[in-house]
């Protein structure tokens, strides 16, 4: 557990540039540097989590910690790798506290403008990988629309439902066809062989109840909260719902964050948009954009909000992995869980296009000056390849130098 603890914790501090570079680390990591597993057992693991909603490098980093050293093993690897992401988005959401009002301030107009960037190359990346073809392009279309025209927390919800249930009926006959097999690509015997072998390692029982808790959470903490009328549930249950119900990865949860913070003043605009633009410039998941969320949160101590949300928005992918490890050999050769599965992604395609126009561009460029950082920042990354953090950096000095 400790050694697992030491690594993880490590790569917290180094890995910069969001999960697609925390999936290239840890196949360094423990693949080629410590032959933890085999080249196609890490393949394997990465399209579970890839299936899986929330966090995928941080579900691949608890799978992993999950087969080196058991559910205490699970635990260290996901402390090691968050903890470092907390520690500084939470010592942000301090400073920017003491700062008071910064709605004018240079420095956030650039960081603002520099997540304008940030989403752009996410939408670009994604849509190039995931819309193939015309229907994927249609269920990503229509979920931007009914996302762009009926602003509310349940719709994003809705239409990854929607998406999934697409999927099914479009692709659902096709699972013989080159497009299936895309979607979930055949593992290759040795990968069969050894994750059965640990799926016998792991209770099935103990994973069975973590599925159903996750589900019986998303189900009923709404009706609890709504009850109890109290700030730290309703901020649980907020946070819980965004890990759970988020396909595609960190950027993708803006639009959930944000609905759930700023229309309820847990969060003022300008500060939201601030921790978004600083959460690409530190190492580890993007989803430590939460512990900001909750430390910023009025009404709440910044120490407990920032624990409420940091804990609600990673559980449900930790309770996925725990409870899908043990059936994940079976699971996968069903076609249509790959189908369901291109249906949300398309959706989600949509979700991140709609939130690029609003809040993110709507908010983020306010005239020439802030057009022209966002600009260049969509460069800088697109084109030259600047790391993330970088780009985010330069771009609130800037606006500073600017202003």
């Amino acid at each position: 557990m400790f050694e697992v603890l030491a690594v993880f914790f490590r790569l917290g501090l180094t890995s910069f540039g969001g999960p697609t570079a925390h999936l290239g680390y840890f196949r360094d990591e423990f693949v080629e540097r410590r032959k933890w597993m085999t080249e196609e057992e890490y393949a394997d693991l990465v399209a579970l989590c890839q299936f899986m909603p929330g966090p995928a490098s941080s579900q691949v980093g608890m799978a992993i910690g999950l087969k080196r050293a058991g559910y205490a093993g699970m635990l260290a690897a996901w402390i090691g790798f968050t903890m470092p992401s907390v520690i500084l988005m939470v010592a942000f959401a301090l400073g920017v506290a003491r700062l008071g009002d910064i709605s004018d301030a240079g420095w956030l107009a650039g960081l603002k403008a520099a997540a304008v960037a940030v989403v752009a190359q996410a939408v670009m990346g994604m849509s190039k990988s995931i819309i193939i073809d015309a229907w994927r392009a249609a269920i990503a279309l229509g979920a931007f629309l009914v996302v762009l025209l009926v602003p509310n927390p349940f719709t994003q919800v809705g239409v990854i439902a929607a998406g999934m249930v697409a999927g099914m009926l479009l692709f659902g006959r096709k699972r013989n066809s080159e497009d299936a097999a895309d979607d979930v690509p055949a593992p290759t015997e040795p990968a069969v062989t050894q994750i059965r072998a640990q799926s016998k390692t792991q209770s099935r029982t103990v994973g069975a109840a973590a599925l159903a808790a996750f589900g019986a959470l998303l189900v009923f903490l709404p009706m609890i909260a709504g009850a109890a009328r109290n700030t730290s549930l309703d901020m649980f249950d907020s946070f819980y719902r965004a890990g759970a119900l988020v396909f595609g990865g960190g950027h993708v949860v803006l639009p959930l964050l944000e609905q759930a913070t700023v229309p309820t003043g847990l969060v003022d605009h300008d500060s939201f948009l601030a921790g978004y633009g600083a959460a690409q410039a530190v190492p580890g998941p993007l989803f430590t954009f939460a512990s900001y969320l909750g430390a910023s949160a009025e009404g709440v101590p910044w120490l407990w909000g920032a624990t409420i949300a940091t804990v609600a928005i990673f559980l449900p992918a930790a309770l996925l992995v725990i409870g899908i490890m043990p059936f994940w050999d079976r699971l996968r050769q069903h076609p249509m869980a790959a189908s369901a599965l291109a249906g949300a992604n398309a959706a989600v395609v949509g979700i991140l296009a709609a939130a690029l126009y609003n809040p993110v561009f709507t908010a983020g460029v306010t005239g020439p000056v802030t057009m022209a950082i966002a600009a260049s920042a969509f460069v800088a990354l697109h084109m030259w390849k600047v790391p993330p953090w970088v780009v985010v950096v330069a771009a609130a000095v800037v606006g500073g130098v600017v202003a």
